[in-house]
């Protein structure tokens, strides 16, 4: 998937202010923001009241579905690829537990367990804000055409902290399964793919339900934003443990999938 023009992320975003907000000025209830000076102070605003990090679980059971669409299986190249990714991600898991059980542990692989620390002790919007930031400084933007000499290549997360670059994709792939590892559910973590309007592309984000909220995790911006608050996206597909689903409209869930490949990444 290529980059889009103009991302920021990481360092710069934190020194060109203490306080990381979207580009827009938001609305209130739209954001999660980080404050780099006060890291214990990681909340949801809603009106004047901020949202309870440790909610119930039957909360996250009643919360709508992400981005209040049905969806429905796919078949195709994204599917493929996804397919591969997964494979790749099982077989580092066992890396990743030979690591904890002390075994010898690749440098790659700690440094995956070392940005799942970051959320360590934590719970709700400040661990995955955390391990958010954690991976977007981890990361250098690039293309895939830049690094792999490939229009679209979908890395590992151990082959993406490797060269410490990537594109929205690698960024995303590595989020999820961080949060997994921190301990979010399978339920509550999922990569999409969205429709950017301007510019017109393709781009990779992850989804985390927390407080029975959706919130998007985009390396563009340190922010979080709820699903229901992006603006300028349309949200095409979703990946996770299920496989790869495609967004539809209520009205259109259970006609099956359309026909026709999987558009290659502008």
């Amino acid at each position: 998937m290529r980059l889009g023009a103009g991302i920021f992320i990481g360092a710069s975003i934190l020194a060109a202010s203490s306080a990381a907000t979207l580009p827009a000025s938001p609305q209130t209830g739209e954001l999660v923001t980080f404050d780099s000076g006060n890291l214990e102070a990681v909340a949801f605003f809603d009106g004047s009241q901020a949202v309870q990090k440790n909610a119930a679980t039957e909360n996250d059971q009643q919360a709508p579905p992400l981005f209040g669409m049905e969806t429905e299986p796919v078949a195709g190249e994204l599917a493929a690829k996804w397919r591969a990714v997964e494979a790749d991600i099982d077989g580092e898991q066992q890396v990743l537990e030979g690591c904890r059980a002390q075994k010898a542990c690749p440098v790659v692989a700690q440094n995956l367990l070392n940005i799942v620390a970051e959320g360590a002790g934590r719970s709700g919007v400040a661990r995955v804000g955390l391990i958010n930031r954690a991976v977007d400084l981890a990361i250098s933007p690039i293309s895939d055409e830049a690094q792999w000499g490939v229009v679209d290549h979908w890395s590992s997360p151990f082959e993406t902290l490797q060269t410490h670059r990537g594109d929205c994709e690698d960024y995303a792939i590595v989020k999820y399964v961080a949060l997994l590892q921190a301990g979010l559910s399978h339920n509550d973590v999922k990569i999409v793919i969205l429709r950017n309007l301007l510019p017109k592309e393709d781009h990779a984000v992850v989804a985390a339900r927390v407080d029975g909220q959706w919130l998007i995790l985009d390396n563009r911006r340190l922010a979080l934003v709820r699903d229901t608050k992006m603006v300028g996206s349309t949200p095409k597909f979703v990946l996770d443990e299920d496989g790869t689903r495609r967004f539809v409209l209520s009205n259109r869930a259970g006609q099956g999938p359309s026909a026709g490949p999987i558009e290659h990444w502008p």
